[in-house]
């Protein structure tokens, strides 16, 4: 038996996390070293820089790798790291293979662009490691399919980055919604309010000396380099990412997947129009989705219903009994203007955090909250919502074999063709 599945059969039969410890985080202050998980953080702009901060202070966490192809970026995530833990002794990479390759590394965080979230997820699962991975969870449908079929083959954890599953009031809103308390829920509706910025004109340039444009483009298709395409303002741009409807869909859907589990999704019909200048997302953004069941919409603006318009992103489920109405921190049931039933008892058991969920997870062998199936269910309408957007026209949906019904077009979006040089798996 390998050094590295030793260490990992160790932390599984030294844990304690998954139920109980994790509840109370003062017991947790000081953990033998062989006890801690190590973790690698692969892509440290904005939000990695965030994973690195929140895992840095689990105390059964080290942080053993950082990896960016921007040596900024990699150089400010090493001060950040050293300004908390002055001792460190992480490695910087420049290639997340060679992350991978490390086998003392026991999981890693990916908050690359989401053009990259599959393939670096798919080759940690085969390398044995764990994987807490950013939103939305792929770039297409058919990536999102490899990601549960090698996670089940290599036996991994995975957990999606949609933090806001970890609330209380997410908790609450799910035992409300599954007691009944607003009766048979028959329509969804779901907003982020919110435009992509004007990026300004195109401007094609030589790409820092500190960035590897090549490796940042990786399976996406080549083009020469233009600041606005590069980090954070990536998302605006279809051969990456998929604009606000894609940075927020996941954040508020987990609440109607969560809680009525739609099923048996028909249909799906998107209105929309280019963002301004140079960017090719939507600017705005309607659908409607139909689900055995259930109606859902999502749109760019708050619906016409009671307490949206005060609320830049929101759910508004509409049951026969009641409505109930919530945010990322707050909800309002319509029976009697009450805000919660305390009748209804607590049922679900509440999160010591997503990233410690992680942790207790991974060292437990069990799958997360918000692990790799459930994310892959409540993400592909978010997938066929933007395929509906390109093509301008409604898409029937066959759920059972995902795919579209009898339409070759349609299917042509569920995966694209990586570039040649940049395909890994």
């Amino acid at each position: 038996m390998n050094k590295s599945i030793n260490r990992r059969e160790f932390l599984k039969q030294s844990s304690t996390g998954a139920l109980g410890l994790a509840f109370f985080p003062g017991l947790l202050r000081k953990v033998a070293p062989s006890d801690k998980l190590r973790v690698a953080h692969i892509g440290l702009g904005g939000m990695g820089t965030q994973h690195l901060k929140w895992f840095a202070a689990l105390p059964d966490v080290e942080i053993v790798g950082l990896c960016d192809l921007d040596q900024d970026h990699l150089g400010t995530a090493l001060k950040t790291l050293q300004g908390i833990h002055p001792d460190t002794k992480a490695k910087t990479y420049k290639d997340f293979r060679k992350v991978l390759e490390n086998k003392d590394i026991d999981a890693i965080t990916c908050a690359t662009p989401d053009h990259w979230h599959a393939q670096i997820a798919i080759m940690a699962f085969q390398a044995g490691k764990d994987v807490y991975g950013e939103k939305p969870l792929s770039y297409d449908i058919k990536e999102g399919q490899e990601m549960l079929k090698n996670l089940k083959q290599y036996n991994r954890v995975f957990q999606m980055g949609n933090q806001i599953h970890a609330s209380d009031n997410y908790h609450r809103v799910v035992e409300l919604i599954q007691s009944g308390v607003i009766g048979n829920v028959h329509t969804v509706r779901l907003w982020k309010t919110g435009n992509p910025p004007d990026l300004g004109p195109a401007k094609v340039q030589r790409p820092p000396k500190t960035l590897d444009w090549d490796m940042w483009l990786g399976p996406a298709p080549y083009v020469d380099y233009i600041p606005q395409r590069c980090h954070f303002t990536y998302r605006y741009f279809l051969d990456y990412s998929g604009g606000v409807f894609a940075d927020f869909w996941c954040h508020i859907a987990d609440i109607v997947y969560w809680s009525i589990g739609p099923k048996g999704l028909k249909s799906v019909s998107s209105k929309g129009e280019k963002a301004p200048g140079i960017a090719d997302v939507p600017n705005w953004l309607d659908i409607e989705y139909a689900f055995d069941g259930l109606n859902l919409y999502w749109t760019s603006q708050p619906p016409d219903v009671p307490g949206a318009a005060k609320r830049g992103i929101g759910a508004y489920f509409e049951g026969d009994k009641g409505t109930l109405l919530c945010d990322y921190g707050t909800r309002e049931i319509s029976l009697n203007g009450i805000s919660d039933v305390p009748a209804i008892t607590k049922t679900i058991p509440r999160s010591p955090g997503h990233q410690q969920n992680f942790v207790d997870a991974v060292k437990s062998r069990t799958q997360p909250e918000s692990h790799l199936a459930y994310a892959r269910e409540m993400t592909l309408p978010m997938h066929l919502g933007l395929i509906s957007y390109r093509l301008g026209r409604k898409l029937n949906w066959d759920s059972e074999n995902e795919r579209f019904v009898d339409d070759k077009e349609a299917d042509s979006y569920i995966s694209r063709e990586y570039r040649k040089k940049w395909k890994l798996v």
